[in-house]
Order: C-alpha cells, then structure tokens, then sequence
C-alpha cells in the first residue's frame, strides 16, 4: 500500500511539474500543442500547460546585436573597400518571429546579416570612396536602417533599433590612390589661395605705389609752391635792401660771391688783381 501511495504521489509530482513553466522577465514564450502555436506569453511569472500535449519554446527579448563578419564592397569607382558593420534588434511579434525563423536565434542573425550585407552593398555601389570614408557615412547608416527595419518588420517580426558602421577599410593600392587623390586636391586648394593672395597683394602694392606716388607728387607741389614763395619773398628783401644801400647790398653780394669761390681748400682762380671780382680789395676803387 505504500509503496502504491509512493508511486502515486511521484506521478503526481512528474505531472504537476510538467504543467508548470515559468517566463522570466527578460524572455517571452510560446505555447504550442502538437506544432501549432496556442497562445504567446509576453509576461513573466509561472505559467500552465498540458503536459505531453503542450511543449514551451521561450525567447530572449531583449536587444541583440549581429555582429556581422567584414565584407568588401565596389564603390561607384570600382574600388573594393572592407567594411565592418552591426545591428541592434529585439523581437517584437513573437508568431512571425517563430514561423519565419522556426524559433532558431541563428536563422534570425542569418538572415538579417544577408539583408544588411545586401542594403550595404546597393549604397556603397552609389558612392565614392571619399563620400563613404567621410561626407556619406551617417547617411548610409540611415539608409540602411530605413530599408533593413521595413524588412525585419514585415518578414520576421523583429525590430530593428540601430545599424552601425564601425570600420571601412581601403585596399593598400585604393588606400595609396585616395591619399593621392587628396593630397592633389589639396595641393590644388593651396595653389588656390596662394593665387588669390598674391592677387590681392598686388593690389594692395599697386594701391600703396599709387597713394606713395600720389603724396609724393602733392608734396612736391607744396614744397615748390613754398619754395617759390620764399624766393619771391627772398627776393623782394634783397631788392628793398638794395634800395636802402646800394654799396652795402654790392659788399654782400661780393662776400657771397668770395665764400662760393673759396669753399674748398683747393679752389684756385687765376685773375687780374683790377678786375671788379676784387674791389673790395682794391682801396683805389
């Protein structure tokens, strides 16, 4: 009898515990009988189903990443460029999820890695190798995301939250080939601004030269002006001078004459001791 009672209560126990599951927080599950989808469990806590009859397939709802593998793709200039990229999903219709993937995590990373290689590959094939390196990137990674988050959304019931480009690497030759390409056209830009510089040198020194031979000649009227007027000036004292004193106004003019004629040591004249040069030196004069 006990023994009876012991079998009893340990088929109770296999039972009771093959009707209970439990759905964590961070998980959501399917009820299914017989392969087909009953019910969908989106809140945790301890659940019941029918034992041989339900089975539970449960899922981790929270954000995944797809790491995907480095890839090479063309450029519109036919150059090959590597690139290293991820995506942020969670599931978000669990049904779809399932019946698309056949609740396999792996199937699901498969195949929104081939949709995103394929998104990655039509826009790189659009651009330029300066454009992706540089000017296109965040507008590649908005694309992508646009047409990878239709996709998921509507084929396996995922959302997709975030597509990052995290390398794009050159091929040593397409690599040499871009640095030249940049370094020319930086040279260019520096040729530029150099013209534009000298350009407009010239035309600050051609207005300096200008404005220099403008002063020049303004000063040079000013100062013949001046002169002339002192001249008159000059002039006009000696000739009232002379008129006051003839003889002194002669004596000065000759002491003028006496000082020009023997500025320098070496100075020699040769002249007739009567000659009106020297008389001032002659009393009988």
């Amino acid at each position: 009898m006990k023994r009876l009672i012991i079998v009893v209560v340990a088929l109770l126990v296999i039972l009771l515990s093959s009707s209970l599951y439990t759905v964590n927080e961070t998980q959501v599950a399917i009820k299914l009988r017989l392969g087909e989808i009953v019910s969908v469990e989106n809140k945790p806590g301890l659940k019941f189903k029918t034992p041989f009859v339900n089975n539970v397939v449960s899922f981790d709802k929270r954000i995944q990443t797809l790491d995907s593998a480095a890839e090479s793709f063309l450029t519109v200039e036919k150059k090959n460029v590597v690139v290293d990229s991820y995506v942020k999903w969670r599931i978000v219709d669990t049904e779809k999820f399932y019946i698309s993937t056949g609740g396999a995590m792996a199937s699901a990373n498969l195949r929104l890695a081939q949709n995103n290689q394929d998104a990655l590959r039509t826009e790189f094939s659009k651009r330029t190798i300066i454009e992706v390196v540089s000017d296109e990137r965040e507008a590649i990674m908005a694309t992508v995301k646009t047409k990878l988050k239709t996709i998921a959304e509507d084929e396996f019931g995922i959302e997709v939250i975030d597509v990052r480009i995290k390398r794009i690497e050159l091929a040593q030759e397409v690599r040499n080939s871009v640095y030249s390409r940049m370094e020319t056209e930086r040279k260019s830009i520096a040729n530029k601004f150099r013209s534009e510089g000298a350009e407009e040198a010239e035309k600050i020194q051609a207005f300096a030269d200008k404005e220099r031979t403008i002063i020049l000649a303004n000063a040079y009227r000013d100062s013949e002006k001046i002169r002339g007027e002192g001249d008159a000036i000059s002039a006009s004292n000696y000739a009232e001078a002379y008129s006051q004193d003839v003889d002194f106004y002669s004596f000065y003019r000759s002491l003028e004459s006496y000082k020009k004629s023997f500025s320098d040591q070496g100075d020699i004249l040769v002249l007739n001791p009567d000659s009106e040069f020297f008389r001032y030196f002659n009393p009988s004069k």
